[in-house]
């Protein structure tokens, strides 16, 4: 994309949101894209990760082309610097998804101990097969007594004593034997993290290769071990995902209602804040505000959670975070942590629009900072509620502007209503996979990047794939990527090819599945491990792959690390920061497939990706002979 000028039309796929692209700029909003346009040109050094910045030494900078210096004032050369920034993210992005596994088993802890008001154990069956595999009996006990076991067990795997985490125990042998071959089989969550960042501190690590191998043994900590902590333990207090359906688009937001949105990502805040909106109390202040009710709607990942498990609205994805506001027609925007623009209070003060923040974590000067603890969190959810709506009269009706109709969308795909689709058995999927119908399956993840036509590399990808007969899951702001277009519905099975269009049909499904938020990525790895044990085989044998083709966090470079780690080959759009170095860029481009049995691509257009993943699985069928 050539960043001369803003047009709508050139930033975003999705028809709303260019068109409050276009209200933004009347109403002077900065988005974004705005302040990308300003960065422009971007730093070449920062660009190839061959800058520096871990001690007071530097700032340094290792030229990868010999015009400069080769080292920093360390002694550090471009391979190490490169080695060490790249697990530097990797660990910030553990760190995050992790701990936002631990707040919600906090949270679970205290449900267990009658200490949370509001919190409750929904799915009884499932909290039973978590406690077998951590080697609870849970006959003839109570709920909450087999919860306070359960929990107290997870929170050991966070600490420095484990030596292991329990749910590797969904991952087939082939892979655990090469975790263990490579020497990274995860240990403790936080004991890895620590460790990681250990390894980053000058003077200690100086081999690149050996420092990106406990990146990826940091990666499998957090996806099997604190992300899958995280959409599990949801299940349990707030129900596993069943298909539903729902609607997606910045016009899910009403114009005769108190509309709040939630954004960020932990179901903690998002499902409390729908329990107390059900009370007829405030919806009845509502009313007499002079709104018809109040209206919930989700952004970013909190939206994909609450969208999966209660079938709540979702506005859109990272990038829409200052389109909706540009509405008009939001009274408060509710928001925990990761994924929010520092700049959200500036961008509502062009509203009536009011912040609230939630965490500790995560304050913005200006926004109205009301806390949340699971042992007040339902009055606090009911105070904000009531702010809403207080907010409601102060609406300027000429800065109001709700374009278009919501999009229809199919959601609610846990690897349990998959396997309840198909009959109670992966065995109709691998079955149409042998017989070549379906080609193989495809996890497209991660986020939306402001240097991309909002999207547009969600978008082609995708159909690609469908067309050639692959089956596609997702999850955070690829999915919602994908619901805008239409194509989370089952009349777009149309789209699919001739082996996988009758499949879907006869299902009556999408060609695309959403998984959940960016955190429940893990139910794609707990998918992809009961469908290698079932064909016994590694998950690194499977005509399966991953594609990130709009990211920009950190936790889509760890989602990408313990995909590959797990045995997915992965194709990113945007290249990670590592082009200084080529020893990096062979050890992920090609030596990982000797070690963990796949390995990372970049190809930034998603056509020559689609193919690149088409041939990766004709590769993997032909080894698998069928």
């Amino acid at each position: 994309m050539q960043f001369k000028e803003n047009r709508p039309e050139d930033l975003t796929e999705d028809k709303l949101s260019q068109a409050a692209l276009n209200k933004a700029n009347q109403d002077g909003l900065e988005t974004a894209w705005d302040r990308l346009l300003a960065q422009q040109p971007q730093c070449g050094f920062g660009q190839t990760g061959v800058c520096c910045n871990r001690c007071s030494m530097g700032p340094c900078q290792a030229d990868p082309f010999e015009e400069g210096p080769r080292r920093g004032v360390c002694g550090a050369d471009a391979d190490l610097i490169v080695a060490r920034n790249l697990l530097a993210d990797i660990t910030a992005g553990a760190a995050s998804h992790s701990d936002h596994g631990r707040e919600v088993l906090e949270t679970f802890h205290k449900m267990a101990q009658n200490d949370s008001p509001g919190y409750k154990i929904t799915d009884s069956a499932k909290l039973k097969r978590l406690a077998e595999i951590y080697n609870i009996d849970s006959a003839d006990k109570p709920d909450l007594e087999v919860a306070a076991e359960l929990a107290e067990k997870m929170l050991d795997e966070f600490g420095t004593r484990s030596q292991s985490l329990s749910f590797t125990a969904r991952a087939p042998e082939a892979t655990l034997k090469l975790w263990e071959e490579a020497g990274i089989s995860p240990r403790s969550i936080d004991r890895d993290i620590v460790e990681a960042m250990h390894r980053t501190h000058m003077g200690v690590g100086a081999s690149a290769a050996n420092m990106l191998l406990h990146g990826l043994r940091t990666a499998l900590g957090d996806g099997w071990g604190g992300s899958m902590l995280a959409t599990e333990l949801g299940d349990v207090m707030f129900g596993t995902p069943e298909i539903n359906e729902s609607n997606i688009n910045l016009a899910v937001i009403e114009e005769d209602m108190v509309n709040i949105i939630v954004h960020g990502h932990n179901s903690i805040l998002s499902e409390m804040i729908l329990k107390a909106t059900a009370e007829e109390e405030l919806k009845q202040q509502a009313r007499d505000a002079g709104a018809k009710g109040i209206n919930i709607v989700g952004l970013c990942c909190t939206g994909n959670e609450i969208l999966l498990r209660q079938g709540i609205p979702m506005a859109g994805n990272m990038l829409d975070q200052e389109l909706a506001l540009a509405t008009g027609a939001v009274e408060a925007t509710v928001i925990d942590y990761q994924c929010i623009f520092p700049t959200l209070v500036e961008s509502a003060d062009c509203y009536h629009t009011e912040i609230i923040t939630t965490s500790s974590k995560s304050k913005i000067p200006g926004a109205t900072h009301l806390e949340f603890h699971p042992e007040t969190a339902l009055e606090t959810a009911r105070q904000i509620i009531r702010r809403a709506i207080a907010n409601y009269p102060e609406r300027n009706p000429d800065r109001v502007s709700l374009p278009g109709e919501a999009t229809p969308v199919t959601a609610g795909f846990s690897v349990e209503a998959i396997l309840q689709a198909l009959g109670g058995s992966p065995e109709p999927l691998l079955e149409a996979i042998k017989e070549g119908q379906i080609k193989g399956a495809v996890g497209i993840v991660g986020c939306n990047n402001p240097k991309i036509k909002q999207d547009k590399g969600h978008l082609i990808l995708a159909r690609e794939l469908i067309k050639n007969d692959i089956l596609l899951v997702e999850t955070g702001c690829a999915a919602v990527a994908s619901g805008k277009a239409g194509l989370l519905q089952p009349e777009a099975s149309e789209l699919a090819g001739p082996g996988l269009r009758p499949v879907l049909e006869s299902l009556n499904l999408p060609p695309i599945l959403h998984m959940g938020s960016c955190v429940d990525c893990s139910r794609i790895l707990v998918l992809l491990g009961a469908l290698a044990k079932e064909l016994g085989v590694g998950i690194h044998q499977l005509p399966v792959a991953g594609a990130a083709p709009e990211w920009y966090s950190q936790k889509a470079v760890t989602i990408g690390s313990y995909f590959v780690a797990s045995g997915v080959y992965t194709v990113l759009g945007p290249p990670p920061k590592i082009f200084g170095s080529q020893q990096v860029v062979n050890l992920l481009s090609s030596e990982l497939q000797e070690i963990v049995g796949a390995s990372f691509a970049v190809e930034p257009d998603p056509q020559k990706a689609a193919e690149l993943i088409i041939n990766h699985i004709a590769d993997k069928r032909k080894a698998l002979g069928i």
